[in-house]
């Protein structure tokens, strides 16, 4: 068990190695730092286009301070885990450094269609990880003005609204790597 273990957490660290040194200054669409650790030393999360034409989403890189190492290295990778269109304005993604140590992860459509919506993944460090802690989407029909969603949920308590009237989810504790967006679409009632 041991050895499979092992082998599982090198090839991890090997992967996750091989993923950092692949990111080119080109390909970074936003930034931000913050001290997620909360070990008083400032951490840095990277949002890293997708290869063209790959049809992948794009992936979130986090880094935290090491002190043994006196850098930052790489703790976590989150491959094609955020949609967004860099060549048109209103449906580039971006990352958001909060004051409390976590992280805001927004995408959105502004401007193609009459679907209009946002959604933003709050990433909290628990537990020597980074998991999804809170769950924001809303939406407008440009059309139709009465076809609206908002939907604001705590994904570790399961709790929060949608349509401005309390929901009940199941509450988990789920890894950025792991999300997926459909979880936070059925807990709002859309999936």
């Amino acid at each position: 068990m041991f050895l499979i273990v092992a082998t599982a957490l090198i090839g991890l660290s090997a992967g996750m190695a091989q993923a950092a040194k692949a990111i080119g200054a080109d390909r970074i669409i936003s930034a931000a730092t913050g001290d997620w650790d909360k070990d008083g030393n400032a951490d840095l999360a990277l949002l890293v286009a997708a290869d063209e034409n790959s049809g992948d989403d794009h992936s979130v890189y986090i880094y935290l301070h090491d002190d043994e190492a006196g850098r930052l290295t790489l703790k976590t990778v989150a491959a094609n885990k955020v949609w967004g269109n860099l060549g048109i304005a209103g449906q580039r993604p971006f990352l958001t450094a909060l004051p409390n140590g976590s992280l805001l992860i927004t995408s959105h459509n502004e401007s193609i269609g009459r679907d209009r919506w946002e959604q933003k993944l709050t990433v909290a460090y628990r537990n020597s990880d980074f998991v999804v802690a809170g769950y924001t989407y809303t939406s407008y029909d440009t059309l139709d003005p009465d076809n609206q969603t908002d939907c604001d949920f705590n994904v570790m308590t399961g709790k929060g609204t949608a349509k401005s009237k309390p929901v009940a989810a199941k509450g988990e504790t789920v890894l950025l790597r792991d999300w997926s967006d459909d979880r936070g679409q059925t807990a709002c009632g859309n999936g």
